[in-house]
């Protein structure tokens, strides 16, 4: 079984920056394809960002393309999401997700992802 932690969310204002990190333990993280996905009061979860197994090849919702990056650390056993240029509506609990069965490729359907970390608040005000 493997858990995830994300650390890293807080209140910033608009135009900060913050750096979410989630740690992974119980299995190697190259075994999974890794993302960030998050949800706001009243919405549903959405895919932000991931990242395959080792390739490193990486997507990006258009709400975030430019400004977000994603990237995995594996000897390290962490994943991290760095975000620039924060606007209110990124507000959101953020979760970080593994994917077991990606290969060379990501996912963005919530349901494709089998577990997932407790979420950490990001609050942006303007």
């Amino acid at each position: 079984q493997v858990q995830l932690k994300e650390s890293g969310g807080g209140l910033v204002q608009a135009g900060d920056s913050l750096r979410l990190s989630c740690a992974v333990s119980g299995r190697a993280i190259s075994d999974y394809a890794l993302g960030w996905f998050r949800q706001s009061p009243g919405g549903d979860r959405e895919f932000v960002a991931a990242i395959t197994r080792n390739t490193g090849r990486t997507e990006y919702a258009d709400a975030v393309q430019g400004r977000f990056t994603i990237w995995r650390e594996n000897a390290a056993n962490m994943v991290y999401l760095q975000m620039n240029s924060l606007k209110s509506e990124d507000t959101a609990v953020y979760y970080c997700a593994a994917d077991p069965d990606a290969w060379l490729y990501v996912r963005w359907g919530v349901s494709d992802y089998e577990f997932w970390g407790q979420g950490t608040q990001v609050t942006v005000s303007s």
